[in-house]
């Protein structure tokens, strides 16, 4: 018997069940840094938050075998003056 992943829900103020839409795959958007100007330490920390906080619930949470899915990750850079 698998345990049930509930997941707060802030609009309700109620923790709802996770299910997710294709089976046990789950994708995963994360917005990620917008860069303005030259490389600096903001980025890299804040990039490395976001990874960090991912790889903990990613990590202990959900892909440990405990709830069984099978996560697709995707994090954006933005890069404010790419001329593309």
């Amino acid at each position: 018997d698998q345990p049930v992943l509930k997941i707060f829900n802030s609009l309700t103020k109620t923790k709802t069940e996770f299910v997710p839409i294709d089976g046990s795959h789950v994708k995963w958007y994360n917005c990620g840094p917008t860069v303005y100007d030259a490389s600096h330490m903001g980025h890299v920390r804040s990039g490395f938050t976001l990874w960090l906080n991912f790889d903990m619930v990613s990590e202990i949470i959900i892909m440990s075998g405990c709830f069984g899915y099978d996560v697709h990750f995707v994090m954006n850079i933005t890069d404010i003056d790419d001329k593309v």
